[in-house]
């Protein structure tokens, strides 16, 4: 048996035989580490495939089973597909394992599942299991971190159904590393994957993330599994949301919003009731916004504080919104409107720890962050959509109609959006369609 010595990039998992300060891959700094590989003399006989026609491929659709929970099938893209590998990720306590065990009841119904877990106990996980009323006598506990006596055990046991809690404590005896790193843990979710694919199982498995949020190991980890979902929330709050950043069976768009209790993770099927909830009444600096995501409309509370500042460079942070985003949207404001904001403090906020990517939000963090400096509360009944270009311009957005049906079902009688999506909207009774064009029209309307 042959060993060698490689140097390996923990972002992008890149390989080198000498160490280098930058990654050649990904350009990280300070990212490439030790890695001792073992290869056998003998090399394995492979078996031969033959190509085939593309007209000949099959298009069905793979078969789907529910995952007992509504908002986890929608985030899924209509289920669980079986033979897939899904990738779960999230910091400490947000609810990986209570939502996976959740999973392992409903399927524990009509076939065999495996629970692998390096980090707890067979009695730790009971406990839970009580809790959540998931004792099954189709429900099997493995506490086991050795990836070959793991695989004995799912050919012996033959469920249809694995999930493993984490892949950063398994090891394969191939491999003289530590576990957690990079080369155990692509070498476990090879496996793992191999396993999937040959005997059609559908296999969970839980990752731990950085520091910067994002799953620890190598990227190309999320690059070998079939369906990457991100649980996103503060651990302290009741509320969850789990987002799929990667799907191959369907929309990376689609988020499910989960409510955690004694008993587990249940379904909130109305996130805009929930996340308007507590909101302040004629508060500056309040502003309500519809973004889609994915199929869903949502209405979130945007809040912004702006306050002179008393040091030279003026502080400014953005919690659930891109920070570029603000900065750039204080500027036009700024430069296009007027408003002295050099020398204020700036906080932006989405409340319910929810984070909004999509450019809708714009007007609403701009009358947001005017309403604040100017100390004028905006209209309680006005919810705002519409992304604001450099020049000062409402720019229009999509989805205009879905986007109005919602605020007008949350009950607020005004919507201000971009002029440009008047033709995309029928008539609308109940609700006062405010059209305008620059934050200047915006702005002097809220004004007035």
């Amino acid at each position: 048996m042959k060993s060698k010595t490689v140097f390996v990039c923990k972002e992008c998992g890149n390989e080198s035989a000498k160490w280098m300060g930058r990654c050649p891959g990904c350009g990280t700094w300070n990212s490439m580490i030790e890695e001792v590989i073992e290869k056998t003399a003998d090399a394995k006989i492979k078996k031969r495939v033959s190509p085939v026609l593309i007209k000949d491929v099959s298009t069905e659709e793979g078969e789907r089973c529910p995952a007992g929970s509504g908002e986890l099938d929608r985030v899924l893209g209509g289920g669980i597909v079986k033979g897939s590998l899904i990738l779960c990720g999230g910091e400490p306590g947000i609810g990986k394992s209570t939502l996976l065990l959740q999973v392992a009841k409903f399927a524990s119904r009509n076939s065999k599942v495996l629970y692998v877990s390096g980090e707890e106990s067979d009695k730790q996980i009971r406990l839970r299991a009580e809790r959540l009323d998931a004792v099954s006598d189709t429900l099997y506990v493995l506490n086991e971190t050795d990836l070959d006596s793991i695989l004995s055990a799912i050919d012996v046991l033959k469920p249809q159904m694995v999930i493993a809690d984490s892949i950063q404590t398994l090891y394969s005896q191939n491999l003289t590393s530590a576990p957690g790193s990079v080369g155990q843990v692509r070498e476990c979710t090879l496996k793992f994957m191999e396993v999937a694919k040959s005997n059609g199982i559908t296999i969970f498995i839980v990752g731990h993330v950085t520091k910067e949020g994002a799953i620890a190991g190598p990227r190309v980890l999320e690059h070998m599994v079939d369906c990457v979902l991100y649980f996103e929330g503060e651990r302290h709050q009741s509320y969850r949301i789990v987002r799929a950043v990667k799907n191959r069976f369907g929309s990376t768009n689609e988020i499910g919003v989960f409510e955690m209790t004694d008993k587990g993770l249940i379904d909130v099927p109305n996130p805009s009731l929930m996340l308007l909830s507590g909101r302040p009444v004629d508060a500056p600096g309040s502003a309500i916004v519809c973004s889609v995501e994915g199929t869903r409309p949502i209405l979130a509370e945007i809040q912004a504080l702006v306050s002179k500042s008393s040091f030279a460079i003026p502080r400014r942070m953005a919690t659930g919104v891109d920070f570029n985003r603000v900065s750039l949207i204080m500027t036009v404001l700024e430069k296009r409107m007027g408003l002295n904001l050099g020398n204020q403090d700036a906080y932006v906020n989405v409340t319910g720890g929810i984070r909004l990517d999509e450019s809708a939000t714009d007007l609403a963090i701009a009358c947001a962050i005017a309403s604040s400096f100017r100390n004028q509360p905006l209209p309680s009944d006005m919810a705002f959509f519409g992304e604001v270009g450099l020049t000062g311009e409402i720019r229009t957005v999509t989805q205009a109609a879905r986007r109005i049906a919602e605020i007008q079902k949350m009950g607020f009688k005004r919507c201000m959006l971009p002029f440009d999506c008047l033709g995309s909207i029928d008539k609308c009774d109940g609700i006062e369609l405010i059209a305008v064009r620059s934050l200047s029209d915006a702005l002097g309307y809220i004004r007035e």
